[in-house]
């Protein structure tokens, strides 16, 4: 049922060979339904000025874009990527590592992560005797972090291991749980509460980088 580490077999070297990237051959109308949800909840969060839940979506889902964009170039460079996913499991894969369903479950992760926090985001927990706690936001993104662990975890347990793809040994649940989840949920969770000129600074330098590195990696076929 859970998959905790990549195998790199031949099977899995060979269902990575496998997949086209950005091919339209298994598109279906899941996609148009998918963007309009995504649109709805942005649009629900604007016309109410939660600017918070705008930003904490942004700020996460720029987080994934680098993750993707790194993964694929290592997969241009070494041959494989960390991860990846079959074509037969998606309506469009947008980089190897990362379906449409994929990446507009994060462009919605972000605004989950912050509405699971309480109210008061400088809340503590975990407080006894003269131990402060742990700052709600941190406890937040740590579960968060977990929890998509897991699933990913699932995830690639599901057809044989060739549908979600961990190709390398010493790549999985906790490398995923560390380096990669972790980071996302804190973006999520901080990011809001920054002072407005470095949230400006954060988000902007973050979405400027990503944009230039679609613009000049898509098209010289590096991812």
């Amino acid at each position: 049922m859970f998959k905790f580490w990549g195998d790199g077999s031949e099977a899995v070297k060979e269902a990575v060979k496998g997949i086209a990237v950005r091919s339209t051959e298994n598109f279906n109308w899941t996609f148009i339904f998918i963007l309009a949800v995504v649109f709805y909840v942005y649009w629900s969060e604007i016309h109410k000025k939660n600017w918070d839940m705008v930003f904490a979506g942004l700020a996460l889902y720029g987080v994934h874009w680098l993750y993707e964009i790194g993964n694929a170039v290592i997969a241009k460079v070494s041959g494989y990527p960390l991860w990846a996913v079959s074509n037969d499991t998606t309506s469009f894969i947008l980089l190897i590592g990362v379906s449409w369903e994929l990446s507009m479950m994060f462009m919605l992760a972000g605004i989950i992560s912050l509405k699971m926090l309480p109210q008061d985001r400088n809340k503590r927990w975990f407080a006894f005797g003269k131990f402060k706690g742990i700052p709600c936001r941190l406890v937040g993104a740590i579960s968060m972090a977990l929890l998509f662990a897991l699933v990913e975890s699932f995830l690639a347990a599901t057809g044989n291991g060739l549908k979600f793809i961990w190709v390398y040994p010493w790549w999985g649940v906790l490398p995923v749980f560390i380096t990669t989840y972790i980071p996302f949920f804190l973006a999520s969770n901080y990011v809001p509460d920054m002072k407005p000129k470095t949230r400006k600074i954060f988000l902007i330098s973050e979405w400027s980088l990503v944009a230039i590195l679609l613009v000049v990696l898509i098209p010289l076929g590096i991812i």
